[in-house]
């Protein structure tokens, strides 16, 4: 409670002072231009989160990496996180995803379970009594 109150007090300290002053309009409109841009960074958050969720199940892997997949195909089409995410999460609901991210999605998947596997071929046999080669 404390530090909301705070925070008000500094809204309505910077209020007055800028109260009746050219820069007025201006601040205004860079407001509603960051309140803009913030929405759609959230926006774009969910659908990367749901796509995230979507190659989690399907891979399956860690929050991480599925990230980690979903960038490395952005990066390949050179087209934003969020738009890959969106292309990924529409085509969970029947719309065809683009060639181009099919191919990239596909390239991805083949790196992530190469690594995977060579992850897991370089460590020792748990059975006692078997030697490694």
């Amino acid at each position: 409670m404390q530090r909301t109150t705070v925070l008000q007090e500094e809204w309505w300290i910077r209020a007055e002072a800028t109260w009746g002053s050219a820069s007025a309009g201006q601040d205004l409109v860079a407001l509603r231009a960051e309140n803009d841009q913030l929405r759609r960074a959230l926006a774009g958050r969910a659908v990367i989160d749901q796509a995230r969720g979507m190659v989690m199940v399907l891979t399956p892997c860690s929050r991480g990496a599925a990230r980690n997949l979903l960038v490395d195909v952005s990066r390949q089409c050179d087209t934003k996180l969020p738009e890959v995410a969106a292309a990924v999460v529409a085509a969970w609901e029947g719309k065809p995803l683009p060639e181009r991210l099919q191919r990239a999605l596909r390239r991805a998947l083949r790196r992530f379970h190469a690594e995977d596997r060579g992850c897991t071929r370089h460590r020792p046999m748990s059975r006692p009594g078997r030697e490694r080669p």
